[in-house]
C-alpha cells in the first residue's frame, strides 16, 4: 500500500499582489522573488503569520492575507529554522534561486485562511 508522503504545514503572510500571482498559478506555487527579495520565508506558526499579515501587510499594502500550505516533510529539513525574534517567531529561509524546487514539493493547494483589510 502506497501512503502519501508525510507533510509539514507552513504559513505565509502575503499582500494582495503576491496573492494574485499565487492564484494565477492555480494555487500551487509561489511567484519568483523580486530582485530586492533574496529569500522566500514561509513561517512555522499561524500566530506569527497573522501578526505579519495584520500588522505589516495591511499597513503597507492595504490588505494582508495568511496562507497555509503543505510541503513534503523531508524537503524543508534542508533549511535551518531561523528565529526572527521571540520563541514563536520562526521562519524558513529559502534562497530565491531555490524557489522553483521548493514549489515542486508543495503538496496540494495553497489556501487563504485569514484576510485582513
Amino acid at each position: 500500500m502506497n501512503l502519501p508522503p508525510a507533510t509539514t504545514t507552513l504559513w505565509r503572510p502575503t499582500g494582495p499582489e503576491e496573492l494574485e500571482l499565487v492564484e494565477a498559478s492555480g494555487w500551487r506555487a509561489w511567484p519568483p522573488r523580486l530582485p530586492e527579495q533574496p529569500i522566500f520565508y514561509p513561517v512555522l506558526n499561524e500566530e506569527y503569520a497573522i501578526r505579519i499579515a495584520r500588522d505589516w501587510n495591511v499597513k503597507h499594502d492595504g490588505a494582508g492575507f495568511v496562507t497555509r500550505f503543505e510541503v513534503d516533510s523531508a524537503f524543508p529539513a534542508r533549511y535551518p529554522v531561523r528565529q526572527a525574534g521571540g520563541r514563536t517567531i520562526l521562519e524558513l529561509w529559502v534562497p530565491a534561486e531555490e524557489l522553483d524546487e521548493f514549489n515542486a514539493h508543495i503538496v496540494g493547494r495553497i489556501d487563504v485562511v485569514h484576510a485582513f483589510r
